[in-house]
């Protein structure tokens, strides 16, 4: 179940909840979750708000498991347009692309099979060095975090089995643009 299955559970929890403020019962909590607005960054490339625009609820269900303030910054799909996986990298405060912009990464499963799976972020700092999350998952690995991960490397793997030597995903890349 990926992220994007996961939230439409929950807006079908949504409405039976809210079905529920016929007989009294209200959860206004919930109605806002059934509408999922993401938080895409100002610095994001349009790349990435095109794949916010077109994905708004697995984009807005990854930045929940990031936790509260992270923005969008990056979207990938990978390893090409056959959407296999879909990186997200969220960060928070004004200027994403600097050393210190507080990172979470996660690497989203979109086939419809658990596969081994691995997300590394590194942070621009060597002192903190890296966070990484592996293992067979159905739905996503991670989320990563690194206080300083701005500018720092993002690495996301992917294959059928851990015993498996043949890469579905194998891609390394910056967190975010620091050019």
């Amino acid at each position: 179940m990926s992220i994007r299955s996961r939230v439409s559970s929950r807006t079908a929890l949504a409405a039976a909840v809210a079905g529920l403020g016929l007989i009294g019962v209200t959860a206004p909590q919930v109605a806002a979750a059934d509408q999922p607005v993401p938080s895409v960054s100002v610095k994001a490339d349009k790349n990435t708000k095109a794949i916010a625009a077109a994905q708004p609820t697995a984009v807005a269900a990854a930045a929940t498991v990031c936790g509260t303030g992270y923005n969008l910054y990056k979207a990938e799909q990978l390893p090409d347009a056959s959407r296999k996986g879909t990186l997200f990298v969220y960060v928070k405060g004004s200027n994403p692309a600097s050393n210190d912009a507080p990172t979470c990464a996660i690497l989203d499963n979109n086939t419809t099979t658990a596969k081994w799976m691995k997300i590394k972020l590194c942070s621009n700092y060597t002192a903190e060095g890296c966070a990484q999350d592996s293992g067979t998952f159905s739905e996503y690995a991670g989320p990563v975090y690194r206080n300083h991960g701005g500018c720092g490397t993002v690495t996301s793997l992917m294959k059928s089995s851990s015993s498996s030597s043949t890469y579905i995903i194998n891609n390394v890349q910056d967190s975010t643009n620091c050019n």
